[in-house]
């Protein structure tokens, strides 16, 4: 199921956990790392886990925050539980890592920046090939639905990139 929401009807949980994402993008940033971060947090708003850009230091091109994050996740628990899980990411999951998503068995995604908007930001960088294609194309494909609010909180996900390509 895919939801069209504007910003403001975005409940206070769901934009406090996309900020939380945000800052650690930032954060990543600050180190020189990617600026992109994703949160998992389960049906009672416990963060779960945190994880930020992978890429460094071995170049890891595979090392999205999103992939990481979901790996460690589908290793520490079950699909059933995970499909009661939300997952706050700074940036649209591109196929790659809506994909680690799905095989998880991830319940719920809200993001920030749109991969469309993204690679107008980043251009060709070869360090950020930018795949734009729609998370929901991916989870569209699949057999089990995975609910997805996004982009939200554009103009706030996009700043995390300004100066960075």
């Amino acid at each position: 199921m895919t939801l069209s929401i504007q910003d403001d009807q975005l409940s206070k949980q769901d934009k406090d956990f996309l900020r939380q994402s945000f800052a650690l993008a930032e954060e990543a940033k600050q180190q020189g790392i990617h600026p992109f971060a994703a949160l998992l947090v389960d049906e009672d708003g416990e963060i779960l886990m945190t994880q930020v850009n992978g890429y460094l230091p071995d170049f890891d091109m595979t090392g999205h925050a999103e992939r990481k994050l979901m790996t460690r996740a589908s290793k520490a628990y079950r699909p059933d539980f995970l499909a009661n899980c939300t997952m706050y990411v700074s940036a649209e999951p591109c196929a790659m890592c809506a994909g680690a998503a799905y095989w998880a068995g991830l319940g719920r995604l809200v993001y920030g920046l749109s991969e469309a908007s993204l690679k107008i930001i980043t251009g060709n960088h070869p360090e950020n090939p930018t795949l734009d294609l729609p998370c929901r194309t991916v989870f569209d494909s699949g057999q089990r639905q995975v609910e997805v609010l996004g982009p939200c909180l554009e103009k706030e996900a996009a700043k995390l990139h300004e100066n960075f390509w």
